[in-house]
C-alpha cells in the first residue's frame, strides 16, 4: 500500500506530468518531421539524382532483387541504406529544430541587470571598501566621497 500512494505521490509531481506532455508531442512532432522528409524533402532530391527513391535503395545480403519489396516478400536479408538516410535526414531537421527553439526561449528569458558594485577599491591600500567611506578602515587614509 505505501508503495501505492509512493508512485501516486511520484507521477502527481509536476515534472512528471511536463516530461509526459513533452513525449507525446515530440511523438507526434517526429511524425511531422518523417512526413516532411518523406513527402516533401526526398521526393525533389531524388529527381535531381536521376528519380531514386531513397526508400527503395538497399543491398541485399542473399540474390538479386529488382526491389526492396521483392527481397522483403522473399524474405531475404538486407541493409536498407535509404531508410537510414532518410532517419539521419529527419535526425537533423529535428536537432536543427530543437536548437533553434532553445535558443530563442534562452534569448526570451528575462536577463538580470547586473547589481552595480557596493565597494571600491582604497587608492592607497587597494581594499575593498563601501563607497561612501570617506576614510579606510584598513590603512586609514582620508579619501574623496565618491
Amino acid at each position: 500500500m505505501a508503495l501505492l500512494k509512493e508512485f501516486k505521490e511520484f507521477a502527481a509531481r509536476g515534472n512528471v506530468v511536463d516530461l509526459a506532455v513533452a513525449v507525446i508531442m515530440g511523438g507526434a512532432f517526429g511524425k511531422i518531421i518523417s512526413s516532411l522528409v518523406n513527402d516533401v524533402i526526398m521526393p525533389p532530391i531524388g529527381l535531381l539524382l536521376g528519380n531514386v527513391n531513397f526508400g527503395d535503395l538497399f543491398v541485399s545480403l542473399s540474390g538479386s532483387y529488382a526491389t526492396l519489396a521483392e527481397a522483403k516478400k522473399a524474405g531475404a536479408p538486407t541493409i536498407n541504406y535509404g531508410i537510414f538516410v532518410q532517419a539521419v535526414i529527419d535526425f537533423l531537421i529535428v536537432a536543427f529544430v530543437v536548437f533553434v527553439l532553445v535558443k530563442q526561449i534562452n534569448r526570451l528569458k528575462k536577463v538580470e541587470a547586473p547589481t552595480p558594485p557596493s565597494t571600491r577599491d582604497c587608492p592607497f591600500c587597494i581594499s575593498p571598501i563601501p563607497l561612501k567611506a570617506t576614510r579606510c578602515p584598513n590603512c586609514t587614509s582620508e579619501l574623496k566621497a565618491a
